[in-house]
């Protein structure tokens, strides 16, 4: 066997825990988790949780990078599909929202309550406020939204985004995560659309 293969299944076998870390922390949160704990509910070994991360800590920043890291291919691969950029923002924020509808309070206020964590969250945040930017920078340019400032209202759209996740809008509005995400995108798109033409009749 060449070392190559031998690879494979060890590879392979890391890739399950990460998925398996991930969706038991979206589901129960980790601030309370020891590693003798994951060790138990994951049915492996310390040594095994060592070769994805050296501590408990980094552990936890390597989980939440891969939800985040999967949760934006999913999006990206839905808004790739999606030709009108009027429906890339739509479908966009969707997606967000779908993404984020897993993750229980737990995950939410661990990962709010990690400076490591936390941060990681946040530039997902900024990565989103970029995105909506570039969606709204093309609308401009085609037409279909009306001349704004796209950095303003991108930061404004990663401002709202970050609250969401973090469940600041929930608890202020009493919306769920996938309701704000709707609201987002209906105020947004209303906001940007271009005014129709005026008429012969109207001029």
């Amino acid at each position: 066997m060449t070392t190559s293969q031998s690879r494979r299944p060890a590879n392979a076998r890391r890739a399950e825990l990460l998925d398996q870390l991930r969706d038991l922390f979206l589901a129960e949160g980790f601030a309370h988790f020891t590693l003798d704990d994951l060790v138990a509910r994951l049915h492996c070994s310390k040594s095994t949780l060592y070769t994805l991360a050296s501590s408990k800590e980094q552990l936890a920043v390597r989980v939440v990078a891969h939800y985040f890291k999967c949760a934006t291919r999913s999006i990206e691969q839905r808004v790739e599909a999606v030709p009108d950029v009027r429906e890339k923002v739509r479908v966009y924020l969707d997606a967000a929202a779908e993404a984020l509808r897993p993750a229980s309070r737990e995950f939410i206020d661990d990962m709010a309550a990690n400076l490591s964590t936390r941060a990681t969250y946040e530039a997902n945040a900024h990565a989103a406020a970029d995105r909506i930017r570039g969606f709204i920078g093309e609308g401009v340019r085609q037409g279909v939204f009306r001349e704004v400032h796209a950095g303003f209202v991108g930061e404004l759209v990663g401002h709202a985004i970050a609250g969401i996740q973090r469940g600041e809008i929930g608890e202020r509005t009493g919306l769920s995560d996938a309701a704000a995400f709707a609201e987002l995108s209906q105020f947004l798109l209303g906001g940007l659309a271009a005014a129709p033409e005026r008429t012969e009749e109207e001029k």
